[in-house]
């Protein structure tokens, strides 16, 4: 593998893609120093809100599913830091809160927000944050977890999906943990039920909510859990969890399956257990998980390459980044969010709290054409920016006249570098030769435009579809 098949391949696990002018800098960085950049991310540069709000009326409150879902995406287009970016899309994957329940994307933005600051921190303190979450408390109804009349579904969900999985607790534990988030509700519910109940005429709409802990409505008894006795809060119930050897492996599987492959087979066994120790030797930190994923020689190797799906938010961010578009205000943005949900992925609407089921059930024949539509049509523009930059550096490959066989690798090189099987580069050499030889010396449209069509072709193959 040369290093920038290398640098694409951790660039599209651990961001969304990446241009041949940012590979070639993460190169000239290193590979370790670049993973560490990654997990240390700095400012992240993307469009300011300023200048979104400027443009869009729709993404200056923030409570509109489809507004708050296309000020996302330009997030994740334009972010200099895209491990920050990722982290929260997986996290809001695992975390899966819906707008459905909520009728109030703003606090959902919110969640989002927390994702970042703390998705690469530890997962104990991960853990505490999102159950002070207020988008949490309404979604899996703490505000109804009462002293004395509890409600399971947070403490269910907490143990079942969010860190430990089936299997590993008893429905006493539920109960003993339910017990222990009686208090952990909203400041503001009443007030927001009132605004919301008269939307139309209240000039701001709805604000987000807010956490309070509530001492009066907090059981205080002692409780039995995972084994241990005591006076139990919330956050002492997140500390039992998170020095659990189960939480450590389901959260290490989970990150595995997102940045390494969709499946986990015996040459991925030993990374796991070197994210486990990792797990446990970093007190639980996200990022130290992650450094040892990433600098594995089994997410180096070949193997790992085009081992996942890409999900729909990926494909389409991913697209969008490589062809150049969306780095301006543009209402298009919104048409971004709406691909993604024609893909199966409604940024900010997972179906259940469940999330979405990943991997290949991404991929059916209704939101393959979705893909391949959407792709085909961001790179077929020879005017778009990152198309024009692709054309620029093949017209200085040898003396810029290019068959058909120079102008399909060059494509497959600065599209990705991507690695494709044999009978399909066969595909593609003789859909460009149907071209013709392409002249990009003082090339007009109709000659940059056949580059186009070619990276329209390799868009639609199998391998881009995979990361």
């Amino acid at each position: 593998m040369s290093d920038l098949a290398l640098f694409a391949h951790l660039m599209r696990r651990a961001g969304f893609s990446a241009t041949r002018d940012e590979l070639e800098s993460c190169v000239e960085l290193g590979y370790e120093a670049t993973v560490e950049k990654l997990l240390s991310p700095g400012e992240p540069g993307n469009m300011p809100d300023d200048i979104i709000r400027r443009y869009h009326v729709d993404q200056n409150e923030l409570r509109q599913l489809d507004g708050a879902g296309a000020y996302w995406i330009y997030r994740m287009i334009t972010t200099q830091n895209p491990l920050e970016e990722k982290i929260a899309l997986f996290w809001h994957g695992l975390f899966a809160t819906g707008y459905a329940k909520l009728n109030q994307a703003r606090a959902l933005l919110n969640q989002i927000d927390m994702f970042r600051s703390s998705g690469l921190g530890s997962f104990r303190d991960l853990l505490v944050d999102l159950s002070r979450d207020p988008a949490m408390i309404i979604w899996l109804d703490n505000n109804e977890n009462h002293n004395g009349a509890i409600n399971e579904n947070y403490g269910r969900e907490l143990l079942e999906l969010f860190s430990m999985g089936i299997g590993n607790y008893s429905e006493e534990d539920i109960k003993e943990c339910a017990r222990a988030f009686t208090g952990w509700t909203l400041r503001n519910q009443e007030y927001m039920s009132m605004r919301a109940s008269k939307d139309s005429i209240w000039p701001y709409g709805r604000i987000a909510w807010h956490y309070q802990y509530k001492e009066d409505d907090h059981d205080s008894g002692d409780k039995s859990f995972l084994g241990e006795q005591g006076d139990f809060n919330g956050d002492d119930i997140v500390d039992i969890i998170a020095r659990q050897e189960a939480t450590a492996r389901f959260l290490v599987t989970r990150l595995f399956q997102f940045f390494a492959a969709d499946s986990i087979d015996s040459d991925g066994e030993p990374v796991i257990e070197d994210m486990v120790k990792a797990y446990f030797d970093s007190n639980y930190e996200v990022a130290s998980v992650l450094r040892v994923l990433f600098n594995s020689e089994y997410f180096k190797s070949d193997k790992a390459r085009y081992a996942r799906v890409k999900g729909p938010v990926e494909s389409v961010v991913g697209t969008a980044r490589m062809a150049g578009s969306y780095f301006e205000p543009t209402l298009d943005v919104h048409g971004l969010w709406a691909q993604a949900m024609f893909m199966g992925q409604g940024l900010l609407a997972p179906p259940t709290v469940e999330g979405w089921h990943e991997g290949t059930e991404w991929i059916d024949s209704g939101s393959l054409v979705e893909r391949v539509n959407f792709a085909t049509k961001e790179f077929g523009d020879p005017n778009k920016p990152g198309v024009s930059n692709i054309i620029e550096k093949l017209s200085q490959r040898g003396n810029g006249t290019l068959d058909s066989e120079t102008l399909v690798d060059g494509c497959l090189d600065l599209i990705g570098p991507i690695q494709v099987e044999d009978r399909t580069r066969e595909g593609l050499v003789e859909f460009a030769d149907a071209l013709g030889e392409v002249n990009l010396v003082n090339a007009g449209l109709a000659e940059r435009q056949k580059v186009a069509d070619t990276l329209s072709m390799i868009a639609s193959t199998r391998e881009y579809q995979l990361a």
